[in-house]
Protein backbone atom coordinates (compact mmCIF):
# COMPACT_ATOMS: atom_id res chain seq x y z
CA UNK A 1 0.00 0.00 0.00
CA UNK A 2 1.49 3.66 -1.13
CA UNK A 3 1.55 5.97 1.93
CA UNK A 4 1.98 9.98 2.23
CA UNK A 5 5.15 9.17 3.00
CA UNK A 6 6.33 6.95 0.01
CA UNK A 7 4.58 9.66 -2.38
CA UNK A 8 6.64 11.94 -0.99
CA UNK A 9 9.74 10.54 -1.43
CA UNK A 10 8.89 9.31 -4.81
CA UNK A 11 8.28 13.19 -5.67
CA UNK A 12 11.51 14.40 -3.91
CA UNK A 13 13.40 11.52 -5.94
CA UNK A 14 12.02 12.58 -9.25
CA UNK A 15 12.96 15.78 -9.02
CA UNK A 16 16.52 15.19 -7.88
CA UNK A 17 16.53 13.17 -10.87
CA UNK A 18 16.02 15.95 -13.49
CA UNK A 19 18.22 18.44 -11.42
CA UNK A 20 21.36 16.50 -11.33
CA UNK A 21 20.74 15.92 -15.04
CA UNK A 22 20.50 19.03 -15.92
CA UNK A 23 23.90 19.90 -14.24
CA UNK A 24 25.91 16.77 -14.78
CA UNK A 25 27.95 18.79 -17.50
CA UNK A 26 31.59 20.33 -16.78
CA UNK A 27 32.64 23.17 -14.16
CA UNK A 28 32.51 25.96 -16.88
CA UNK A 29 28.54 25.32 -17.82
CA UNK A 30 27.81 24.88 -14.62
CA UNK A 31 29.92 28.49 -13.36
CA UNK A 32 28.86 30.31 -16.33
CA UNK A 33 26.21 33.06 -16.46
CA UNK A 34 24.34 32.43 -20.10
CA UNK A 35 22.32 35.79 -19.51
CA UNK A 36 21.29 37.99 -17.02
CA UNK A 37 17.78 36.62 -16.45
CA UNK A 38 19.00 33.56 -15.29
CA UNK A 39 21.18 32.10 -12.30
CA UNK A 40 24.14 30.47 -13.42
CA UNK A 41 23.16 26.61 -12.79
CA UNK A 42 25.71 26.00 -9.84
CA UNK A 43 23.45 28.57 -7.78
CA UNK A 44 20.13 26.59 -8.55
CA UNK A 45 21.95 23.65 -7.70
CA UNK A 46 23.07 24.34 -4.50
CA UNK A 47 19.86 26.45 -3.63
CA UNK A 48 17.56 23.49 -3.82
CA UNK A 49 19.10 21.91 -1.53
CA UNK A 50 19.51 24.96 0.84
CA UNK A 51 15.87 24.93 1.08
CA UNK A 52 15.53 21.26 1.50
CA UNK A 53 17.71 21.78 4.75
CA UNK A 54 16.01 24.42 6.00
CA UNK A 55 12.30 23.79 5.61
CA UNK A 56 12.89 20.14 6.29
CA UNK A 57 15.18 19.88 8.57
CA UNK A 58 16.40 23.06 9.92
CA UNK A 59 12.83 24.66 10.83
CA UNK A 60 11.79 24.08 14.46
CA UNK A 61 15.19 21.92 15.23
CA UNK A 62 17.27 24.25 17.66
CA UNK A 63 20.05 21.75 17.88
CA UNK A 64 20.37 20.69 14.11
CA UNK A 65 24.09 21.24 12.84
CA UNK A 66 23.07 22.30 9.53
CA UNK A 67 25.23 20.80 6.14
CA UNK A 68 24.90 24.43 4.69
CA UNK A 69 26.97 26.86 7.18
CA UNK A 70 24.61 30.17 8.03
CA UNK A 71 27.17 32.51 5.75
CA UNK A 72 27.24 30.46 2.91
CA UNK A 73 23.21 29.80 3.09
CA UNK A 74 22.61 33.82 3.31
CA UNK A 75 24.29 33.28 -0.70
CA UNK A 76 21.36 31.35 -1.60
CA UNK A 77 18.60 33.93 -0.81
CA UNK A 78 16.85 34.62 -3.72
CA UNK A 79 15.34 37.88 -2.56
CA UNK A 80 18.96 38.78 -1.07
CA UNK A 81 20.91 38.46 -4.27
CA UNK A 82 19.08 38.98 -7.49
CA UNK A 83 19.35 37.05 -10.33
CA UNK A 84 21.60 39.45 -12.21
CA UNK A 85 24.65 39.32 -9.52
CA UNK A 86 24.80 36.04 -8.55
CA UNK A 87 28.18 35.11 -10.41
CA UNK A 88 29.97 37.54 -7.96
CA UNK A 89 29.13 35.37 -4.89
CA UNK A 90 31.33 32.92 -3.72
CA UNK A 91 29.35 30.23 -4.60
CA UNK A 92 29.69 26.62 -3.48
CA UNK A 93 31.35 24.91 -6.25
CA UNK A 94 29.44 22.43 -8.35
CA UNK A 95 31.58 19.59 -6.59
CA UNK A 96 30.33 20.95 -3.26
CA UNK A 97 27.13 21.66 -4.09
CA UNK A 98 26.59 18.00 -5.37
CA UNK A 99 28.04 16.57 -1.68
CA UNK A 100 26.14 19.33 0.29
CA UNK A 101 22.94 17.49 -1.61
CA UNK A 102 23.92 14.14 -1.10
CA UNK A 103 24.35 15.49 2.53
CA UNK A 104 20.55 16.71 3.09
CA UNK A 105 19.18 14.11 1.25
CA UNK A 106 20.36 11.67 3.08
CA UNK A 107 19.42 13.11 6.48
CA UNK A 108 15.81 13.53 5.12
CA UNK A 109 15.32 10.57 3.91
CA UNK A 110 16.58 9.15 7.41
CA UNK A 111 14.09 11.46 9.01
CA UNK A 112 11.16 10.64 7.07
CA UNK A 113 12.22 6.51 7.66
CA UNK A 114 12.62 7.32 11.38
CA UNK A 115 9.25 9.49 11.26
CA UNK A 116 6.63 8.07 8.94
CA UNK A 117 3.54 9.92 8.89
CA UNK A 118 -0.54 9.36 7.39
CA UNK A 119 -0.50 12.89 7.04
CA UNK A 120 0.18 15.02 3.84
CA UNK A 121 3.68 16.23 4.20
CA UNK A 122 3.10 19.31 3.51
CA UNK A 123 6.60 20.82 3.98
CA UNK A 124 7.90 17.44 1.99
CA UNK A 125 5.67 18.46 -1.08
CA UNK A 126 6.64 22.06 -1.07
CA UNK A 127 10.09 21.09 -1.06
CA UNK A 128 9.43 19.06 -4.11
CA UNK A 129 7.42 21.78 -5.89
CA UNK A 130 10.12 24.04 -5.28
CA UNK A 131 12.52 21.67 -6.74
CA UNK A 132 10.81 20.76 -9.79
CA UNK A 133 9.92 24.42 -10.50
CA UNK A 134 13.68 25.25 -10.14
CA UNK A 135 14.35 22.30 -12.85
CA UNK A 136 12.16 24.53 -15.03
CA UNK A 137 14.35 27.84 -14.72
CA UNK A 138 17.21 25.37 -15.10
CA UNK A 139 16.01 24.54 -18.33
CA UNK A 140 14.91 27.80 -19.20
CA UNK A 141 18.96 28.56 -18.89
CA UNK A 142 19.85 25.98 -20.94
CA UNK A 143 17.61 27.16 -23.78
CA UNK A 144 19.13 30.51 -23.32
CA UNK A 145 22.97 29.42 -23.71
CA UNK A 146 25.17 29.62 -26.53
CA UNK A 147 27.29 26.76 -28.24
CA UNK A 148 26.38 23.13 -29.17
CA UNK A 149 23.54 20.93 -27.32
CA UNK A 150 23.37 19.88 -24.11
CA UNK A 151 20.50 17.98 -23.63
CA UNK A 152 18.33 15.50 -26.53
CA UNK A 153 14.44 15.96 -26.64
CA UNK A 154 12.34 12.80 -26.81
CA UNK A 155 9.44 12.77 -29.09
CA UNK A 156 5.92 13.82 -29.06
CA UNK A 157 2.70 12.63 -30.27
CA UNK A 158 2.17 13.49 -33.90
CA UNK A 159 -0.46 16.64 -34.19
CA UNK A 160 -3.82 15.91 -35.50
CA UNK A 161 -6.69 17.68 -37.71
CA UNK A 162 -8.29 20.00 -35.15
CA UNK A 163 -11.08 22.95 -35.40
CA UNK A 164 -9.63 26.39 -34.80
CA UNK A 165 -13.01 27.10 -33.26
CA UNK A 166 -14.08 28.98 -29.77
CA UNK A 167 -16.00 26.27 -27.52
CA UNK A 168 -18.89 27.99 -25.04
CA UNK A 169 -18.64 27.84 -21.64
CA UNK A 170 -22.15 28.53 -20.74
CA UNK A 171 -22.33 30.86 -17.28
CA UNK A 172 -23.22 29.57 -14.00
CA UNK A 173 -21.25 28.73 -10.68
CA UNK A 174 -18.13 27.39 -10.45
CA UNK A 175 -15.74 25.73 -7.54
CA UNK A 176 -12.58 27.92 -7.69
CA UNK A 177 -9.49 27.39 -6.30
CA UNK A 178 -7.98 23.31 -5.01
CA UNK A 179 -9.60 21.35 -1.95
CA UNK A 180 -6.97 20.32 0.18
CA UNK A 181 -8.65 16.92 0.93
CA UNK A 182 -8.27 16.47 -3.18
CA UNK A 183 -4.84 18.41 -3.62
CA UNK A 184 -2.87 18.23 -0.31
CA UNK A 185 0.04 19.97 -1.52
CA UNK A 186 -1.65 22.97 -2.70
CA UNK A 187 -0.38 26.04 -2.28
CA UNK A 188 -1.28 29.52 -0.07
CA UNK A 189 -2.41 31.34 -3.23
CA UNK A 190 -4.50 28.32 -4.53
CA UNK A 191 -6.82 28.51 -1.25
CA UNK A 192 -9.73 28.72 -0.46
CA UNK A 193 -11.62 27.08 -2.76
CA UNK A 194 -14.81 28.97 -3.11
CA UNK A 195 -17.91 29.52 -5.21
CA UNK A 196 -18.12 32.44 -8.09
CA UNK A 197 -20.39 33.03 -10.53
CA UNK A 198 -19.05 33.09 -14.24
CA UNK A 199 -20.49 34.59 -17.04
CA UNK A 200 -20.90 33.07 -20.21
CA UNK A 201 -17.51 32.77 -22.67
CA UNK A 202 -15.65 31.17 -25.54
CA UNK A 203 -12.34 30.20 -25.48
CA UNK A 204 -10.44 28.61 -27.75
CA UNK A 205 -10.07 25.15 -27.98
CA UNK A 206 -6.55 24.84 -28.78
CA UNK A 207 -3.49 27.07 -27.94
CA UNK A 208 -2.15 29.56 -30.45
CA UNK A 209 0.07 28.17 -32.79
CA UNK A 210 3.52 29.33 -34.18
CA UNK A 211 1.47 29.56 -38.22
CA UNK A 212 -1.36 32.02 -36.43
CA UNK A 213 1.20 34.24 -34.66
CA UNK A 214 3.57 34.46 -38.13
CA UNK A 215 0.45 35.82 -39.41
CA UNK A 216 0.14 38.63 -36.93
CA UNK A 217 3.90 39.37 -37.54
CA UNK A 218 3.44 39.45 -41.34
CA UNK A 219 0.31 41.67 -41.03
CA UNK A 220 2.18 44.24 -39.30
CA UNK A 221 1.11 43.58 -35.60
CA UNK A 222 4.07 44.35 -34.23
CA UNK A 223 4.08 47.73 -36.05
CA UNK A 224 0.75 48.65 -35.08
CA UNK A 225 0.09 50.67 -31.87
CA UNK A 226 -3.35 50.70 -31.62
CA UNK A 227 -3.05 46.82 -30.79
CA UNK A 228 -1.04 47.65 -28.17
CA UNK A 229 -1.63 49.17 -24.36
CA UNK A 230 0.33 52.10 -23.85
CA UNK A 231 2.84 50.18 -21.36
CA UNK A 232 3.34 47.79 -23.68
CA UNK A 233 3.77 49.68 -26.71
CA UNK A 234 6.64 51.25 -24.75
CA UNK A 235 8.05 47.93 -24.15
CA UNK A 236 7.80 47.15 -27.62
CA UNK A 237 9.79 50.22 -28.68
CA UNK A 238 12.01 50.09 -25.95
CA UNK A 239 13.37 46.66 -26.87
CA UNK A 240 12.82 46.42 -30.60
CA UNK A 241 10.12 43.26 -30.59
CA UNK A 242 9.73 42.23 -33.66
CA UNK A 243 8.72 38.13 -33.69
CA UNK A 244 8.11 35.88 -30.41
CA UNK A 245 12.16 35.02 -28.69
CA UNK A 246 14.93 33.89 -30.96
CA UNK A 247 12.74 33.96 -34.01
CA UNK A 248 14.47 35.40 -37.28
CA UNK A 249 13.14 36.11 -40.45
CA UNK A 250 14.38 32.87 -43.20
CA UNK A 251 15.12 34.59 -45.85
CA UNK A 252 12.41 33.32 -48.27
CA UNK A 253 9.79 34.98 -46.06
CA UNK A 254 9.27 32.04 -43.62
CA UNK A 255 11.12 32.12 -39.70
CA UNK A 256 14.16 29.84 -38.06
CA UNK A 257 14.66 29.82 -34.49
CA UNK A 258 17.19 28.44 -32.31
CA UNK A 259 16.49 26.41 -29.27
CA UNK A 260 18.94 24.21 -26.88
CA UNK A 261 21.60 24.89 -29.40
CA UNK A 262 20.04 23.80 -32.30
CA UNK A 263 18.56 26.24 -35.02
CA UNK A 264 15.62 24.90 -36.95
CA UNK A 265 12.45 26.38 -38.87
CA UNK A 266 9.56 27.19 -36.87
CA UNK A 267 6.86 24.07 -36.75
CA UNK A 268 3.60 25.92 -37.81
CA UNK A 269 1.26 23.90 -35.92
CA UNK A 270 3.06 23.93 -32.23
CA UNK A 271 1.62 26.45 -29.96
CA UNK A 272 3.72 29.72 -30.25
CA UNK A 273 5.92 29.94 -27.15
CA UNK A 274 8.33 33.06 -25.72
CA UNK A 275 5.88 35.69 -25.85
CA UNK A 276 5.53 38.23 -23.43
CA UNK A 277 2.05 39.68 -22.09
CA UNK A 278 2.03 43.04 -23.58
CA UNK A 279 2.57 39.98 -27.04
CA UNK A 280 0.20 38.08 -26.06
CA UNK A 281 -2.72 41.07 -25.74
CA UNK A 282 -1.87 42.58 -29.07
CA UNK A 283 -1.87 39.59 -30.74
CA UNK A 284 -5.31 39.08 -29.16
CA UNK A 285 -6.80 42.16 -29.99
CA UNK A 286 -5.43 41.89 -33.61
CA UNK A 287 -7.34 38.50 -33.76
CA UNK A 288 -10.86 40.54 -32.25
CA UNK A 289 -10.42 38.22 -29.08
CA UNK A 290 -9.02 38.63 -25.21
CA UNK A 291 -7.58 36.58 -23.48
CA UNK A 292 -9.05 34.66 -20.59
CA UNK A 293 -9.31 35.88 -17.06
CA UNK A 294 -7.97 33.47 -14.64
CA UNK A 295 -11.03 32.11 -13.64
CA UNK A 296 -12.72 31.71 -16.78
CA UNK A 297 -9.45 29.70 -17.70
CA UNK A 298 -10.08 27.22 -14.57
CA UNK A 299 -13.45 26.58 -14.93
CA UNK A 300 -13.27 25.58 -18.39
CA UNK A 301 -9.97 23.19 -17.28
CA UNK A 302 -11.66 21.84 -14.57
CA UNK A 303 -15.35 22.16 -14.42
CA UNK A 304 -17.42 19.37 -15.64
CA UNK A 305 -21.12 20.71 -16.11
CA UNK A 306 -23.08 17.79 -16.62
CA UNK A 307 -22.57 16.38 -12.39
CA UNK A 308 -22.04 19.99 -11.74
CA UNK A 309 -18.36 19.22 -10.10
CA UNK A 310 -15.06 19.60 -10.81
CA UNK A 311 -12.17 17.41 -12.15
CA UNK A 312 -8.88 17.09 -10.96
CA UNK A 313 -7.20 17.14 -13.83
CA UNK A 314 -9.21 18.50 -17.32
CA UNK A 315 -9.68 14.58 -18.57
CA UNK A 316 -10.58 13.42 -15.18
CA UNK A 317 -9.19 11.67 -11.79
CA UNK A 318 -6.76 10.00 -13.45
CA UNK A 319 -3.05 11.06 -13.22
CA UNK A 320 -1.28 12.22 -16.22
CA UNK A 321 0.19 10.13 -18.02
CA UNK A 322 2.16 10.67 -21.72
CA UNK A 323 -1.02 10.39 -24.13
CA UNK A 324 -2.91 12.69 -22.10
CA UNK A 325 -0.21 16.16 -21.63
CA UNK A 326 3.00 16.81 -22.53
CA UNK A 327 4.65 17.34 -19.00
CA UNK A 328 8.03 16.44 -17.82
CA UNK A 329 10.30 18.46 -19.55
CA UNK A 330 12.19 15.90 -22.11
CA UNK A 331 10.65 17.43 -25.03
CA UNK A 332 12.22 20.18 -24.78
CA UNK A 333 9.13 21.96 -26.53
CA UNK A 334 5.41 21.69 -27.56
CA UNK A 335 3.46 19.08 -29.11
CA UNK A 336 1.50 20.37 -32.26
CA UNK A 337 -2.21 20.97 -31.19
CA UNK A 338 -4.43 18.01 -31.49
CA UNK A 339 -1.63 16.14 -30.26
CA UNK A 340 -3.61 15.15 -26.99
CA UNK A 341 -7.47 14.36 -27.80
CA UNK A 342 -7.42 12.31 -24.43
CA UNK A 343 -6.50 15.13 -22.30
CA UNK A 344 -9.66 17.62 -23.60
CA UNK A 345 -11.43 19.39 -20.86
CA UNK A 346 -15.83 18.62 -20.30
CA UNK A 347 -15.73 20.94 -22.62
CA UNK A 348 -13.78 19.57 -25.33
CA UNK A 349 -11.02 21.93 -24.63
CA UNK A 350 -7.24 20.62 -25.20
CA UNK A 351 -4.14 20.70 -24.45
CA UNK A 352 -5.01 22.98 -21.23
CA UNK A 353 -2.22 21.11 -19.21
CA UNK A 354 1.14 20.82 -20.63
CA UNK A 355 2.76 22.02 -24.07
CA UNK A 356 3.11 26.08 -22.57
CA UNK A 357 2.17 28.46 -20.10
CA UNK A 358 -0.97 30.33 -20.76
CA UNK A 359 -0.87 34.39 -19.97
CA UNK A 360 -4.29 35.31 -18.88
CA UNK A 361 -5.75 38.89 -18.15
CA UNK A 362 -5.62 38.90 -14.55
CA UNK A 363 -3.46 40.56 -11.94
CA UNK A 364 -1.68 37.85 -9.42
CA UNK A 365 -4.03 38.63 -6.34
CA UNK A 366 -5.01 36.58 -3.24
CA UNK A 367 -8.50 34.67 -3.43
CA UNK A 368 -10.94 35.86 -0.58
CA UNK A 369 -9.92 34.34 2.97
CA UNK A 370 -6.30 33.99 1.72
CA UNK A 371 -4.22 33.09 4.39
CA UNK A 372 -0.53 32.38 4.06
CA UNK A 373 1.25 28.46 4.25
CA UNK A 374 4.45 27.04 5.88
CA UNK A 375 6.64 29.54 3.56
CA UNK A 376 5.08 33.00 4.46
CA UNK A 377 6.99 35.04 1.52
CA UNK A 378 5.74 32.34 -0.86
CA UNK A 379 3.09 34.38 -2.91
CA UNK A 380 2.55 37.49 -0.73
CA UNK A 381 5.25 39.81 -1.76
CA UNK A 382 4.19 39.70 -5.10
CA UNK A 383 0.05 40.64 -4.79
CA UNK A 384 1.72 43.87 -5.76
CA UNK A 385 -0.05 44.72 -9.21
CA UNK A 386 2.89 44.29 -11.04
CA UNK A 387 2.54 40.37 -11.90
CA UNK A 388 0.31 38.53 -14.51
CA UNK A 389 -0.84 35.20 -13.73
CA UNK A 390 -0.18 31.92 -16.29
CA UNK A 391 -1.83 29.12 -16.56
CA UNK A 392 -1.86 25.39 -17.11
CA UNK A 393 2.13 24.28 -17.35
CA UNK A 394 4.62 23.83 -19.83
CA UNK A 395 6.07 20.66 -21.08
CA UNK A 396 9.27 21.49 -18.78
CA UNK A 397 6.82 21.62 -15.66
CA UNK A 398 6.93 18.24 -13.52
CA UNK A 399 3.55 16.64 -13.23
CA UNK A 400 3.94 17.15 -9.50
CA UNK A 401 4.45 20.80 -9.78
CA UNK A 402 0.98 22.12 -11.58
CA UNK A 403 -2.88 21.00 -11.60
CA UNK A 404 -5.95 23.37 -12.80
CA UNK A 405 -6.11 25.25 -9.89
CA UNK A 406 -1.99 26.03 -10.13
CA UNK A 407 -1.37 29.85 -10.31
CA UNK A 408 1.90 31.03 -11.93
CA UNK A 409 2.73 34.36 -12.29
CA UNK A 410 6.00 36.49 -13.57
CA UNK A 411 6.13 40.28 -15.36
CA UNK A 412 3.90 40.96 -18.38
CA UNK A 413 7.62 41.57 -19.89
CA UNK A 414 8.89 37.89 -19.47
CA UNK A 415 9.53 35.74 -22.40
CA UNK A 416 12.19 33.34 -21.54
CA UNK A 417 9.70 31.59 -19.61
CA UNK A 418 7.90 29.13 -21.72
CA UNK A 419 4.43 30.80 -22.39
CA UNK A 420 2.04 31.03 -24.84
CA UNK A 421 -1.63 31.83 -25.17
CA UNK A 422 -5.40 31.08 -25.77
CA UNK A 423 -8.14 32.91 -27.02
CA UNK A 424 -10.88 34.34 -25.51
CA UNK A 425 -14.06 35.96 -26.30
CA UNK A 426 -17.41 37.71 -24.45
CA UNK A 427 -20.40 34.91 -25.32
Amino acid sequence: MTTHTDTAVAALESARRQTLALTSFDDAELLAQHSRLMSPLVWDLAHVGQQEEFWLLQTGRGSYCPVFHPRVATLYDAFEHPRATRPSLPLLSPAESRRSLADVRGRVLDLLERSPADDPLFAVGMVAQHEHQHDETMLATHNLRAGAPLLTPSPTPPGRPVARDAVLVPGGPFRLGADPAVEPWALDNELPQHEVHVPAFRIGRVPVTNAEWAQFCAAGGYEDERLWSAEGWEHRLRTDLHAPMSWRPDGTGGWVRRRFGRTEAVPPDEPVQHVSFHEAEAYARWAGARLPTEVEWEKACAWDPEPGRRRRWPWGEEPPTPERANLGGTSLGPAPVGAYPAGASAYGVEQMVGDVWEWTSSVFAPWPGFRQMLYADYSAPFFDGTYRVLRGGAWATAPDAVRPSFRNWDYPIRRQVFSGLRLAWDA
